[in-house]
């Protein structure tokens, strides 16, 4: 190289400022300058914004999430719990029924803790911290309308400035091509990403849906007074699947002394926006304890509803002649019915392989894309599998019911369910499992066949393991 004459540092676009996305810079930072492309514009801090409408339900992130955040973003945690957040221990912190009608009990000799607390404060905190890397540089107000480039190679990005979003409005208005040495559709489910390899001549995309109908309800709440100085347990009634419709609900302690109450319900059961019918649609859940919690509490704002929660997967893995210099993350890729709580936890996840893969490669090796997609696929298939294990087996939920190996495997899940709820050995199979830490062969390890086979066992809990002073503070 001749004297003086600096390299050209790499870059990267990344389509999207949600989680998936500020996480993907992130990821890219150590290789590349990154551009957020965002047509919102960002609150400034805890706050809702237009984009992220889920945003008012319960939001938890596992603890295999967790660690993911940690490792990207050495002490995130620890901001958003010093800002009002918290880490939960699960089972410890949590009074749980699980989807065959068995209470959990309270073991507290898992190392699983999850990050409890609203979706605004968790998104203000990581913006704030990857917005501050001077290597990443944020475009709001601003919509990605195509991919530049070929079949074989996307080399940037078509833009438009302002609020415009159709490319047929003023096509040529304002717009410009950010050239870049990957792109990285972060935009979610909306994402335009099979349509734009279409267009340049690419392969069309497999897509999966299994659809349970699922439509939520949530409303905020001020927690009882007596309850803000305790760490009082997340409450979680989930829906049973082998009845029709499947009803559900959670209590979630949040940050400034709240509650967000989420309330779930099948095709035929969905809760409303009706608030003489929310608490009610509470206490006639298979158990009554969330209502019974939050019946006499005062209630601040209104009920959000929300019906798209189909679980969506496209196989861009799968793709033979994957273009280079493009890579799809997050919801784009998967969405997931919300009850399990696994997109923020699959974004951190699918980050971190990202940045891994690069730190091995660097950018701009051919075949550097596909390879990057793979090992995205790894963390979303893991979620995929425990989301439409259940869901599937909803009335309607797909067209393609599940076959023999499915159902079989649908009732070990529920077996090692049963177990784990009284055994603390195997609940800490189950929560390496569920928590997106270890793979689902976990579950066939010694910790969870031995007590499933020949105990020893307990007996299973006969209501909510809430303790007599929790039950005072909260129920009037």
């Amino acid at each position: 190289m001749a004297e003086g004459i600096v390299p050209r540092r790499p870059t990267a676009v990344v389509i999207g400022a949600s989680g998936t996305g500020l996480l993907a810079a992130a990821a890219l930072a150590d290789f590349a300058d990154v551009t957020v492309v965002e047509r919102d514009r960002l609150p400034d801090g805890p706050e809702p914004r237009r984009g992220v409408p889920q945003a008012r339900h319960a939001h938890l992130v596992w603890s295999g999430g967790v660690k993911a955040l940690d490792d990207l973003l050495p002490g995130l945690t620890g901001e958003i719990v010093a800002h009002g957040g918290r880490l939960a221990h699960i089972m410890g912190d949590m009074v749980s029924r699980a989807p065959n009608e068995v209470w959990f009990r309270r073991f507290t000799s898992t190392h699983h803790r999850n990050l409890v607390c609203s979706r605004d404060l968790l998104d203000s905190v990581l913006r704030g911290r990857v917005l501050a890397d001077e290597r990443i540089t944020l475009r709001q107000e601003t919509t990605a309308l195509r991919l530049e480039g070929d079949a074989t190679a996307v080399t940037g990005v078509r833009i438009r400035a302002g609020a415009a979003t159709d490319a047929g409005d003023d096509a040529d208005a304002g717009e410009r091509t950010l050239r870049a040495d990957l792109v990285v559709d972060a935009s979610g489910r909306g994402s335009r990403a099979p349509r734009w390899l279409t267009e340049l001549g690419g392969p069309s995309i497999t897509e999966r849906e299994v659809n349970a109908g699922v439509a939520y309800a949530t409303r905020l709440y001020r927690a009882p007074e007596a309850a803000r100085n305790i760490d009082f347990p997340l409450v979680n009634v989930q829906a049973n699947p082998a009845k029709a419709p499947g009803r559900g609900g959670i209590v979630l302690p949040i940050e400034g002394n709240r509650w967000i109450v989420t309330l779930a319900g099948t095709r035929g059961g969905e809760p409303t926006d009706d608030p003489d019918a929310f608490v009610d649609f509470a206490l006639n859940l298979d158990d009554p304890v969330i209502g019974e919690l939050v019946k006499g509490l005062e209630p601040l704002g209104e009920i959000v509803t929300t019906r798209a929660t189909a679980n969506r997967r496209r196989y861009y893995e799968r793709v033979k002649h994957w273009p280079d210099g493009f890579l799809v993350l997050g919801d784009a890729v998967a969405g997931y019915n919300p009850v399990y709580g696994h997109g923020l936890t699959v974004a951190a996840q699918c980050a971190l392989a990202v940045r891994d893969t690069l730190g091995a490669t660097g950018l701009g090796q051919p075949g550097l894309a596909r390879r990057l997609q793979r090992a995205a696929a790894r963390p979303v298939a893991a979620a995929w599998d425990l989301a439409v294990g259940q869901d599937a087996l909803y009335p309607g939920a797909t067209d393609t019911r599940p076959n023999g190996v499915e159902r079989l495997l649908a009732r070990f899940v529920d077996k090692a369910v049963e177990t784990g709820a009284r055994n603390p050995r195997a609940l800490a199979a189950l929560l390496d499992v569920m928590s997106l830490e270890r793979p689902a062969t976990r579950l066939f390890s010694p910790d969870m066949l031995i007590p499933m086979l020949i105990g020893p066992r307990r007996p299973h809990l006969q209501g909510p393991p809430l303790t007599d002073a929790e039950r005072k503070t909260a129920v009037p």
